[in-house]
């Protein structure tokens, strides 16, 4: 456990008005990237089936929904990391902006969608702004609050906001199925799926308002201004000083958006519907647990976080009992018992979820000013929405063809199960390789 002198600043200086606002608007950007990525379930088939002539095939829709779906995350992923790469050579702060414009105006865009290949590319448009936002956002809070035990608590406490990103957009799409007869008519109708997009623009209008009091990073700054402030390259991310780490945090950020979208993420849509004594009110009711534990999962690591020193320690305290628990969740209650499978799911969403959290805290202290966004993006958007969200390809498409239960949904969840397991064997291995950040102070 960590010593107090091991975080100074513990009881530091409160914040500033203007400190609390650089944090409500980093927690609402986090809150709406989860809020952009979740919305794609909820929107993809109305939508596609919309768009597409009424006669169409529904394999046709199907794959329509699929590119909805891939093609957006790995235009997102790419994207992002050009982002990163932005995010050292122009700000922290104007990237950041700009990210959040950027999703949030084509979020709204895509609501007035007059074609499939139109909300296609609007949806590719939204996440790369969501794939360079979590990383704009983690440099810049890690750089604005200097003192290591401030900082901690900062990028712990406004990332748990992503988790409430999943439960704000159920609630929109409630809302906007429900009330969408009273809201003004878009294209001669009233789709659901329209204002349930169209309530992307949220996180624009807070921004707006307090653009004028945020400041840049103030090390980046500096350094931009006294020219000592080394180019960006991608290059650097592989030679000898940062290749492990580049490797590393890669692969483990893959591991835990593998099984998100591998297992988790598959249970609400594909599994709870074949399930004894659902109802059509089950998927959302599971959605809600899901959810509720990924934000438990998040506020627990944002606590441990100041109390465990071993940054290796702090990941194997979710990765550890993740490799009994998820696989275990998948194989049993997720093929017939709806009531445990609430409680499983949210104990693998605590599991999981919280090692979104535990990035953000640690990329910023192993890459310095002129590197960071460049390094954080090759994690977050390569390893993680490029490389492991082909996991759900993975468990739906080679895997549970394979499996021999008595449904669709009981093949998707043994082959989640197994999905699952491999790809957490892989994590604890990896955490053995994770370098310790050298100091609690961040690189220069």
């Amino acid at each position: 456990m960590a010593d107090p002198k091991d975080f100074p600043g513990t009881r530091g200086r409160p914040l500033t008005s203007t400190e609390w606002l650089i944090c409500a608007l980093a927690a609402i950007g986090f809150a709406f990237d989860i809020y952009e990525l979740l919305m794609a379930p909820l929107i993809a088939a109305p939508a596609v089936k919309e768009l597409l002539p009424p006669q169409t095939p529904p394999q046709v829709i199907s794959m329509w929904v699929g590119r909805i779906f891939w093609w957006s995350t790995m235009t997102g992923g790419i994207f992002g990391l050009l982002g990163g790469y932005l995010t050292d050579r122009f700000g922290r702060r104007r990237v950041l902006v700009g990210s959040i414009l950027l999703y949030a105006g084509s979020a709204c865009a895509a609501g007035f969608s007059t074609s499939v290949m139109m909300l296609l590319f609007l949806r590719c448009t939204t996440l790369i702004g969501v794939c360079v936002e979590f990383v704009a956002a983690v440099a810049w809070l890690a750089e604005l609050f200097e003192e290591p035990a401030q900082r901690e608590r900062v990028l712990g406490y406004t990332q748990a906001f992503s988790s409430v990103g999943g439960l704000l957009v159920t609630g929109a799409s409630w809302l906007c199925t429900h009330y969408a007869a009273s809201l003004p008519a878009i294209h001669g109708g009233h789709s659901a799926w329209r204002y349930t997009l169209i309530s992307g623009v949220i996180p624009a209008l807070p921004l707006i308002l307090v653009r004028p009091f945020l400041p840049e990073s103030p090390v980046w700054k500096r350094k931009k201004e006294d020219g000592t402030l080394r180019r960006a390259s991608f290059l650097e991310l592989f030679r000898p000083r940062y290749l492990r780490t580049t490797l590393v945090t890669a692969l483990l950020f893959a591991t835990g958006y593998g099984v998100a979208f591998g297992a988790i993420q598959l249970t609400p849509k594909s599994i709870v519907p074949y399930l004894p004594g659902q109802t059509p009110q089950s998927p959302n009711t599971v959605q809600l647990y899901q959810e509720l534990g990924g934000l438990l999962g998040r506020l627990t690591l944002a606590f441990l976080a100041m109390r465990i020193v071993s940054r290796r320690r702090l990941l194997r305290v979710f990765q550890l009992p993740a490799l009994i628990i998820v696989p275990l969740v998948f194989w049993f209650p997720a093929r017939d018992n709806l009531e445990l499978l609430k409680w499983g799911i949210a104990a693998a969403a605590f599991l999981i979820v919280a090692q979104f959290s535990f990035w953000g805290n640690y990329l910023p202290r192993v890459y310095p000013v002129h590197l960071r966004g460049t390094g954080e993006s090759f994690a977050a958007n390569i390893g993680g929405r490029v490389i492991g969200t082909f996991a759900s390809v993975v468990t739906t498409t080679l895997v549970a063809p394979h499996m021999a239960g008595g449904s669709e949904g009981e093949n998707i969840a043994m082959a989640a199960a197994v999905v699952s397991l491999g790809i957490l064997l892989l994590g604890n291995v990896l955490t053995f390789f994770l370098p310790e950040p050298s100091s609690d102070e961040l690189p220069e």
